[in-house]
């Protein structure tokens, strides 16, 4: 084991001698994870087309007292949306349809609002399409069995969020339609086309389209971690996720998946190529999603993965394309996220840094880099430094400690795999930093604006009164502002009231989350609506009250 530079490694040859066993580094990071008598996960890691490691913790059923097994089969959730793109591609190989169809040539009465929406839109999350998993009925409608064409009854008659193609935002609809759209071309079901054209073929014995009356042997129960312990998962129809997370599968056949996509063996190197690559909106920004595969980092290394969450279940699939590296680990349950120890399992395969150790950094070092940061994106990133320690706020929310581990280099507290890196110009003065994460890089212009107040500003009582009201996103969702002494309040459906603070005369922040409100007045002077910035995701409310 070697310690370079802060950063502890460990060598390529001590991981292919030491995968197994209570202190190996594969087993110490699951273990932390899961523990011995709670719900628990499999893991498999694989090193060019090897696998290098396979093992669970915990357990599968705890009323059974069922120790978890690395064959077990789980729900995998959104991960479904992988096998949704291959098959649409495969379709487009033999010539049944195109990218650049619109979806009214399968589903000819569905209302795209003068809009052209195509295929491509659905397959990279930027049709505009709501989101009918954040739907107000969705918990009471969990239990029914809908046909396809009932469920997509639910959302084809919301308003559309944006233009198809001009912005990316998930939604669960686009790939629902996608495997509408598949049994509309193909005249089987989607489980059947999935069966006969991915799952037989692949040899992928434990795989297939789940539901809740087939005897399944090895299935993992799922649960939920409630207020006094955890519980078995609420039903859910597996006619709701459908083509967009309806997938159950054990994590060796996940490697078999991974393996045929990466070999061409399901679509031509071409079709791939573009699912590998971030989707190209019209104002030129990429997204970081291809066609069913997200885009992100693991460091330096590019990587190709997708998560998953359904009732009961979590998972988590990542692929280094430059290492040939890939891992994934399933959970059963849906409170605890295999997102992080997943890319610490590929980062350890490809010898990399997945833990630092924190070094002192000079007084006056220290205060080099304070300031407010702009992305090509216009967010800021504001970094401060209070009590010789260093801290990250993105826009206004909540601060994050930031430590180092080299020279102008930092990790996070509360996540050591997502980084911040400072560059210096010739003068040695700080000009930008490149955030790093697991869901890709950023790159961050150091401006010469002032450090905002933590508190905002102070704004007359009849100014914060003028914004007083309940604001719609949609039918189902709204928000509150209510003024208490000085200071406004914002509720939206379902969660807590949170403070807003002022910035500007119209414009506020959330401390929780970050989260910007700009009100906007008509002519007379009246608000009429509000404008609910988060990330790079804009949403107009309109004020109702």
């Amino acid at each position: 084991m070697l310690v370079l530079c802060g950063a502890l490694i460990i060598s390529t040859e001590a991981q292919q001698k030491n995968v197994s066993g209570p202190d190996a580094p594969f087993d110490k990071i699951l273990s932390e994870q899961f523990k011995p008598n709670e719900p628990g996960g499999a893991a498999l890691v694989a090193r060019k087309g090897e696998i290098i490691y396979k093992k669970a913790f915990g357990m599968a059923n705890m009323e059974l007292d069922v120790a978890m097994q690395a064959d077990n089969i789980f729900r995998i959730g959104s991960i479904t949306k992988q096998f949704t793109a291959v098959a649409i591609l495969q379709l487009v190989e033999q010539g049944k349809l195109n990218l650049q169809d619109e979806i009214t040539r399968f589903i000819p009465d569905y209302p795209v609002h003068e809009y052209r929406i195509t295929i491509e839109h659905l397959l990279t999350h930027t049709s505009g399409i709501p989101d009918y998993a954040g739907l107000k009925d969705t918990v009471q409608r969990a239990k029914s069995d809908l046909t396809p064409a009932r469920m997509i009854e639910v959302f084809k008659n919301l308003p559309m969020r944006f233009a198809p193609g001009t912005k990316w935002e998930y939604s669960n609809s686009g790939y629902f339609l996608l495997g509408y759209v598949i049994e509309k071309i193909t005249g089987k079901t989607y489980a059947d086309y999935l069966q006969e054209n991915i799952f037989k073929p692949l040899g992928m014995t434990h795989s297939q389209y789940a539901n809740d009356v087939t005897l399944i042997k090895k299935r993992a129960t799922g649960y939920t971690l409630g207020e006094k312990g955890y519980v078995n998962a609420a039903y859910l129809s597996m006619t709701q996720p459908y083509a967009a997370g309806a997938i159950q599968s054990t994590v060796e056949d996940l490697f078999k998946w991974n393996q045929a996509v990466t070999s061409y063996k399901l679509v031509k190197k071409e079709n791939l190529d573009k699912a590998f690559t971030r989707y190209t909106l019209a104002d030129g920004k990429e997204t970081a999603y291809g066609f069913g595969w997200r885009m992100g980092n693991v460091y330096e290394s590019p990587s190709l993965w997708h998560g998953g969450l359904i009732s009961g279940y979590m998972s988590m699939a990542v692929y280094l394309p430059k290492e040939d590296i890939f891992a994934v680990v399933l959970s059963n349950c849906d409170g605890n996220s295999p997102e992080v120890v997943t890319n610490k399992l590929a980062a350890l395969a490809a010898g990399k840094a997945f833990e630092h150790k924190e070094i002192a950094v000079a007084d006056a070092m220290m205060h080099d880099y304070p300031g407010v940061y702009e992305n090509q994106k216009g967010q800021q990133r504001i970094i401060t430094v209070s009590g010789n320690k260093l801290f990250s706020q993105l826009g206004r929310g909540p601060k994050s400690l930031i430590m180092a581990y080299q020279r102008d280099k930092f990790y996070f507290d509360a996540d050591a795999m997502a980084t911040i890196e400072f560059t210096r110009n010739k003068t040695g003065a700080i000009e930008e930093l490149t955030s790093g994460a697991l869901r890709g890089n950023d790159i961050w212009n150091k401006t010469s604006k002032p450090l905002p107040d933590e508190n905002g500003i102070k704004l007359a009582d009849d100014v914060l009164e003028a914004y007083t009201g309940v604001y719609e996103i949609s039918p189902d969702f709204s928000f509150s502002v209510t003024k208490e002494q000085n200071q406004l309040f914002l509720k939206a459906t379902g969660q807590e009231k949170v403070a807003m603070f002022a910035e500007t005369a119209t414009g506020f922040f959330l401390k929780v989350n970050g989260a910007q409100l700009e009100f906007v007045k008509d002519n007379t002077g009246k608000v009429t609506k509000a404008i609910l910035k988060q990330g790079a995701r804009e949403t107009v409310a309109k004020r109702v009250k």
